[in-house]
């Protein structure tokens, strides 16, 4: 070893330097100006215990304050336009959460919890663990020694049930494997085991192999190739997530808890358990709380839970104000970062810096100082986090103990963490302390988390750092300079061996190449995806000859008006011809506003919607949205048309699940200053199509695809039907703005009929079971239940009584007003143009008991 002064370790503590080992670096912005933006709070701190929580950014806070100051959340599980508000943000959260997983609802649910401690004492008590008796073996409950308290504390509910228990060194999870062999003639076992390993553990850093989800499995890896019977693995990811991007859909473990403020900061006391779905129906949950049940009975053990997972297992009301606030932790961690991928460059090379430098210096004897516990040389970011687990030693080679090094970090407001860290695995692994010194040390007086750091001179605990996106090179300094100033026999000597493979290190590869915004396309299951402008053949104004089974009501009926919503609760588009896409009218409710949280807009929460009167331009390809006295603002047609990368996100839409494409910040800014509150524009992406569930009969072989309406394809109303209410609210003295209801036009306007058609008789669409518009035939597939929605005037944005009131009264109770349609050639490969003037043919329903 040679030896090096003083100012050649402050050169070597320079940012140049570590750049030219090829370190990433920060988010394409100046780490400190993120800093100095987001964490002003650090200021003079060098906080590295980001494994124990990392830190929020003060915009994240803001944000969540602006929402729920903006915003009336009520308890979801009432019926109220606020309790509603609160329960589609909470599912748009558990949308992103997945999404942020690399996996949707079809695959994964999210269970919320109190923390990751809670996520896994609810796969303890629910998993339906075999005792073994003379017939089949038992339920064995396996664990790396490597893993949290919390994890192995499992073992105190297997215990009580007779289920074995095995600790396995992550050395025998491969070196035991073979081959899952099976007996000619012997039956397949059942029996239901557990292997719980953490992602990264928590103590040193280190990432286990992903793989080893499906090698488990598939009863390929060791424990499980030894015990017959079906294997479910646990993946503790608590630690992993904070900076490492995880893919499910390549790792689909059965059971995956995870803790927010591990990944945010912000709110603590909130998990989640991530289940398979496929795993998930093994669960056997006996109490059942607030808002789990379907039906029960009070004076009978007589108890049915509802069929959604989450609804199942979340007992009592969530905490949904918490659970909100993750919206604006994933996009801030977005905004700030780009993308988890991003996060783990960073944060890796900041440790593997860190390590180096520490792992060089050395004592004026050549005794190194630091003995760091890692079972790598931090060259792969696939094998080790952003931590570092080591004990500081001094010129005779004694470990300084834990709580004396905690203190003089304290007095350069340094934040570090000290002790076992709750996995005392681990611990006894790297510190060398067997099972009867855990003994004798806790005769002697210490427990787990107090400051008795040396027993007999032999170490209790370690000093762990680690590190977040925020963490600069600047902690890096303060860290390495504090260990020199204060625990080096100087004069300082560097190990050059192990310095010269800092200068040697190949440049950080990312694992993962997996996005925080990717969202997975489902599989299709219409062949006519893709909503292409179609070249249609003009239809002519003729009747047609109804079928011989069919009944004529005696009436004449015309097509008077064709409208089309091209962003659902905004004004109509009113037109004279139009052509039929897959979905319906083409490019009718294809878009719609979503608040921050990515909640569908309605004219129920914000009446304004409908002062925004939309334009489609088939021959510009574009969307054109104006208000009366402000400029214009335009978006295309096809989003494939955007040079830009397309931002994917999930919403939804009564109860069904929608993926959609954002329609980019410069109409996000004119709709939210319109409205006065943040919102954007989405899109539903052209190659997702949902299935119509309203009105389908079982022998319905042929989904019928809807874009973003409520219900279904077309909704049509009468103007017979239309005059007859607007008499009944003339009829009423007590009518607020009777002025309005003079004009039937208006009046039409509020119902947000496609197809407006004019019959003899009101209410006569009721009875109809299909009905042909020139030569397109139709099918009625129910009729449509009002609310308040029609109370809102189309033309000043105000809300009146009217015309519900009168609705239910002139319809004895009943709120139903024009019928839903389906297009019935909406997946032929020709498609019509509806014009208006067209000739209506109903056919009269033979049971006008049918709806």
């Amino acid at each position: 070893m040679d030896t090096r002064s003083l100012q050649d370790f402050q050169d070597l503590c320079t940012f140049d330097v570590f750049k030219s080992f090829g370190h990433y670096y920060g988010y394409g912005v100046d780490q400190q100006a993120l800093i100095d933006q987001e964490f002003k709070r650090i200021k003079g701190v060098t906080y590295l215990d980001h494994a124990g929580t990392t830190l929020f950014p003060e915009s994240l806070i803001k944000g969540f304050h602006d929402d729920i100051s903006r915003n009336v959340y009520g308890n979801p599980h009432s019926h109220n336009s606020s309790s509603r508000l609160t329960h589609d943000t909470v599912e748009s959260v558990r949308y992103k959460i997945l999404a942020h997983f690399n996996t949707s609802p079809e695959d994964y649910s999210v269970i919320f919890t109190s923390g990751c401690t809670a996520a896994l004492k609810l796969v303890a008590d629910t998993f339906p663990w075999k005792p073994m008796s003379n017939k089949e073996p038992g339920s064995q409950f396996c664990y790396l020694t490597d893993n949290h308290t919390s994890v192995v504390g499992i073992r105190g509910a297997t215990a009580l049930q007779g289920v074995g228990t095995i600790s396995v060194s992550p050395r025998e999870v491969e070196t035991r494997a073979r081959k899952k062999t099976q007996t000619n003639g012997e039956e397949e076992c059942s029996t239901p085991h557990l292997f719980c390993y953490p992602a990264q553990s928590n103590f040193s850093g280190r990432k286990y192999s992903l793989s080893y989800v499906k090698g488990i499995q598939s009863q390929q890896l060791y424990p499980a190739c030894e015990h017959h019977g079906q294997w479910f693995v646990l993946l503790d990811a608590a630690c992993f997530v904070s900076c490492s991007p995880l893919d499910l859909s390549q790792y689909p473990a059965d059971f995956v808890p995870i803790s927010f403020y591990k990944m945010f900061g912000f709110p603590t006391g909130l998990g989640a358990l991530l289940v398979r779905n496929e795993a998930a129906e093994v669960l056997r949950k006996t109490y059942f709380g607030g808002g789990t049940a379907a039906a029960y009975l009070v004076e009978e053990n007589y108890f049915i839970p509802k069929p959604n997972l989450a609804s199942r297992f979340e007992d009592g009301t969530i905490s949904f104000l918490d659970i909100i606030s993750l919206h604006h932790g994933f996009e801030t961690l977005q905004k700030l970062t780009g993308s988890m991928t991003n996060i783990q460059l960073h944060t890796f090379g900041l440790a593997r810096y860190t390590y180096t430098v520490l792992s060089c210096l050395c004592h004026s004897n050549g005794k190194h100082v630091a003995q760091i516990y890692c079972d790598n040389d931090f060259q792969s970011i696939a094998e080790q986090g952003a931590i570092i687990n080591f004990s500081l030693l001094d010129c005779h080679g004694r470990t300084v103990g834990y709580s004396q090094v905690d203190k003089m970090a304290s007095l350069f407001n340094i934040h570090i963490r000290t002790g076992c860290f709750c996995n005392t695995g681990a611990c006894q692994h790297y510190l060398a302390i067997s099972n009867q010194n855990v003994k004798s040390n806790l005769h002697a007086g210490h427990i787990c988390g107090d400051n008795i750091d040396l027993v007999d001179g032999r170490p209790t605990g370690s000093l762990r750092v680690s590190f977040g996106y925020m963490s600069s090179f600047e902690d890096c300094q303060n860290f390495l300079r504090f260990v020199v100033n204060c625990f080096v026999d100087k004069p300082l000597i560097l190990d050059q061996t192990k310095l010269a493979k800092l200068n040697s290190a190949a440049p950080i590869e990312p694992s993962s190449s997996f996005h925080l915004t990717s969202i997975p396309s489902d599989q299709q299951r219409h062949a006519n995806g893709q909503i292409n402008s179609p070249s249609p053949d003009r239809m002519a104004v003729s009747e047609v000859t109804m079928s011989k089974d069919g009944k004529k009501d005696g009436s004449s009926c015309t097509l008077t008006n064709l409208f089309i919503f091209p962003v659902k609760s905004c004004a109509s588009f009113e037109v004279t011809e139009w052509p039929l896409g897959p979905q319906g009218l083409l490019y009718d409710r294809l878009w719609m506003v979503v608040n921050e949280n990515g909640v569908c807009l309605s004219q129920k929460r914000e009446p304004k919607l409908c002062l925004i009167q939309p334009v489609v331009c088939l021959a510009a390809n574009t969307l054109k949205l104006q208000i009366s006295g402000s400029e214009a603002i335009t978006v295309p047609l096809d989003p494939s048309l955007e040079k830009s990368d397309l931002r994917t996100s999930q919403s939804k839409v009564c109860g069904d699940r929608v993926q959609t494409v954002d329609c980019g910040e410069e109409v996000s800014a004119w709709l939210s200053e319109f409205l006065g509150k943040p919102c954007r524009l989405i899109r539903q992406r052209p190659e997702f199509l949902r299935d119509m569930k309203f009105g389908q009969g079982k022998g319905d072989c042929c989904p019928t695809p809807l874009s973003l309406v409520n219900e279904a394809q077309f909704l049509l109303i009468n103007r017979a039907s239309v005059c007859f209410l607007q008499e009944a609210i003339a009829n009423r003295h007590d009518s607020d703005n009777e002025e309005t209801w003079r004009d039937t036009e208006q009046l039409v306007q509020r119902f947000r009929a496609n197809l407006v058609i004019s019959a003899q008789e009101p209410f006569a669409e009721d009875n109809w079971s299909h009905l042909t518009i020139g030569n397109t035939q139709f099918q009625v597939i129910g009729k449509c239940g009002r609310c308040q929605m029609i109370g809102v005037d189309q033309k000043t944005a105000t809300r009146t009584q009217e015309p519900l009131r009168s609705l239910s009264e002139c319809r004895s109770g009943k709120v139903t007003f024009g019928v839903y349609l389906a297009h019935q050639s909406a997946r032929n490969s020709t498609h019509p143009v509806l014009s208006i003037g067209s000739h209506v043919i109903p056919k009269i329903s033979d049971s006008t008991d049918k709806f």
